[in-house]
This record gives structure tokens, sequence and C-alpha cells, in this order.
């Protein structure tokens, strides 16, 4: 979802050429400076400065990221009282719709979780992102030049971009839906429509802003196993679902104790 706002963003900012006579404080504030970061970091080798600036920027973005996600978390740790309250709450009338609302807001505000505020980190996000996708594609001594055995003017004529691109995205969306308690069809959907429909696009994109796909996807992946790792969360869950058992048990012992055997 966050690519498909991009793209509706991008075609909103337009596609022209950026330079220092660029108007508009988006273009010549924004985008110029971000090309001219790249190129200060670039040492001879344009490659290297979209490479080096794209995880400077997933760096410093890093804190919002982590608060976002701990917020999806505390808020997808209440997704079965939520599917509770809603089956409780099936009928379709005012009233009931109304109380079913109140009940939610109620749980949130009692397990202190605003389901809306993980949405501002992204909010923020996005311009920056969008920012550093515009500066590969509009600014045109970043999509010149050779690094490795690219062209970066032109597609990768071996592939390996693209698919690389297409492999990150799939880990990377992958690895987050792990760590949700119910995945519904249209995630699992994504899981493959997303590096799909990421391969090609890469297949005709410049080099450029393929390199720029496969650092920031691939910086997620490992992003997600730092901060979010969907396998340590698995098995807390079943800890802590072993340890509710355990406590249930030992409550039905103590209710029911087994009478002594007669000698």
């Amino acid at each position: 979802m966050s690519l498909l706002a991009l793209v509706l963003l991008l075609s909103a900012c337009g596609t022209g050429t950026v330079d220092q006579n660029s108007t508009g404080i988006w273009s010549r504030y924004i985008v110029y400076y971000f090309g001219e970061a790249i190129k200060g970091l670039s040492f001879g080798n344009v490659g290297v400065g979209i490479i080096l600036f794209t995880i400077i920027i997933r760096i410093i973005l890093l804190p919002l990221m982590h608060f976002q996600t701990k917020s999806m978390r505390k808020t997808q740790e209440l997704q079965p009282k939520i599917k509770a309250l809603q089956e409780k709450y099936s009928a379709r009338d005012t009233a009931t719709q109304q109380k079913m609302q109140a009940e939610q807001k109620k749980l949130y505000a009692e397990n202190n979780v605003n389901p809306y505020i993980g949405c501002l980190p992204l909010l923020v996000q996005m311009p920056v992102m969008m920012a550093l996708y515009q500066a590969i594609l509009r600014v045109p001594a970043l999509s010149q030049g050779q690094f490795l055995w690219l062209n970066l003017s032109e597609h990768d004529q071996f592939y390996i971009l693209p698919v690389l691109a297409a492999v990150f995205t799939f880990l990377s969306t992958y690895l987050s839906s792990m760590s949700q308690i119910e995945v519904n069809a249209s995630v699992k959907i994504m899981n493959f429509a997303m590096p799909v429909m990421i391969f090609v696009m890469a297949l005709n994109l410049a080099s450029g802003l393929t390199l720029y796909w496969v650092i920031s996807n691939a910086f997620q992946v490992v992003q997600t196993l730092l901060i979010n790792n969907p396998f340590k969360i698995r098995q807390e869950r079943r800890a802590e679902a072993k340890r509710i058992r355990d406590k249930e048990r030992a409550l039905e012992k103590a209710k029911n104790p087994k009478k002594k055997k007669k000698k």
C-alpha cells in the first residue's frame, strides 16, 4: 500500500528534470538537494552515492519505523478481542454498530492503544522516501555512469537487479505478515503480487532506480529481523499461550483435587 501511495504521489509531483534552475519548493529545495547529497556521497561513482544515501535515510527513519512497528504490534495483539466484539455485535443496525464502536474504543483505551497513531510515522516517512526516489528519477547526473556491470541509465540487461528487487520485496512483506496473529486473504495476495509488480516494473526502469529498490528493501528485511523479528514474536506467543494453559490446568486441579486412594 505504501508503494501504491508513492506512485500516486509521484504522478502528482511531476517527472520533469530537476536542477538549480527548477522552481517550486518540492523540486528546487527538496528533490534538488537530495540529489546534491547523493552526488556528494558518490566518491566518483553515482551507484555508491545511491547506496550510501539510501542507507543513511533508512537509518535516520529507523526510530520512526520502530515506533510504528510497536504501535502496529500492540494493535495486532488485540485483534482476537476485536474479532470477538465483531461477532458479538454482528447485526448491521445503527444501534448495534454504535455499541460495537463504543466497546472497541473502551478496549483500546484499557490497553493504551491508538489504532491510528501507527500511521503517523508513515506520513513522515513517505515524503522523505518519495524525495529520494524522485531525486534518482529526475536529476540527470544520477541516472548516468557505470556501477559494477550496470549502465545506470538503462535497465539491467542481466536481470539480476529486477530479481533481487522482487526477492527482497517478497521477504520484506512476508516477514512482516508472519508477525500478524491473523493473516487475511488480501495480505496473502499482496505478499506475492507486490514482488511480481516490482519485478515487471524493474525490467524497464533505469538501473539507478532499481538499485534504490534493492537497497531499500534489503534494508527493510534486516530492519524487520532486528526490531520486529517474526520468529521471536511467534516464540513469545507460544510461550505465553503455554503459560496460560499451564495456569488454567493448575486452577482446574486446585478446584478438583484427586481423592486419595484408600489403603
